[in-house]
Formats: structure tokens, sequence, C-alpha cells
């Protein structure tokens, strides 16, 4: 089992900035690619940002492209989001999530890849 959890959520002006943080504990960390979703009121859950294993390989939605970055710090147990640039319509509760992938896909931006979800932090940007 891998618990996650995720902070930094709140409250900002479009253009702002945000970092939000997954802290992960369980088993071993760095096994996990991890990946950030995020789901808006009345929509489906989505793909935002996906790290491979040692954070050699990023992958991103084209509507967070520039604007988001997904890094990673094995040694405390934990993923990050930095998003800039806010908008309105990334207004959303955010999740982290875990996966076990294989060696040739390292990311990915399915949700049924990913083993263990966060319970999410809410982000809302306003104009």
């Amino acid at each position: 089992q891998v618990q996650l959890v995720e902070s930094g959520g709140g409250l900002v002006q479009a253009g702002g900035s945000l970092r939000l943080s997954c802290a992960a504990s369980g088993r071993t960390f760095s096994n996990y690619a991890m990946g950030w979703f995020r789901q808006a009121p009345g929509k489906e859950r989505e793909f935002v940002a996906g790290i491979s294993w040692n954070g050699g390989l990023t992958h991103y939605a084209d509507s967070v492209k520039g604007r988001f970055t997904v890094s990673r710090d094995n040694a405390k147990n934990t993923v990050y989001l930095q998003m800039n640039s806010l908008k309105p319509e990334d207004t959303a509760v955010y999740y982290c999530a875990a996966a076990t992938l294989t060696s040739i896909v390292l990311v990915s931006s399915e949700l049924s890849d990913y083993e263990y979800w966060g319970q999410g932090t809410q982000v809302t940007v306003s104009s």
C-alpha cells in the first residue's frame, strides 16, 4: 500500500502561482511513476502531468504545457506540481496518484494505470 497526501491548494487570482505537494508513505516511493490529475465540478477526472520513477521523463496535458511543472524528490518521498500563470479554468480538485509501470512505459496519462490515489486538494482560481 502507498498512502498519498496532497497539500498546497488554495485560492489564487488569475495569473498567480501555486505549488502543490504530494507526500507518500508506505512502499518504496521510487518504485512508482507519479501523476497529477484534476476534476472540476461536473466534469470527469483528467490527466494533468506525469513523471517517471526517477524524474527523468515528464509528460503534460496540452492545456497546462508551458505553465505547469512536475518534479519529484525521492529522498523526501514527495512529488510536486508547480503551477504558474493560473487561469480560472484550472479550478478543480487536484489529485496525485502512483502507478507501477513497465520498464517500457515510464509515464502514463491513463487513469486506469494508477493504483493509489490521494484525497485531493482544492485549487480555485478567481478571475
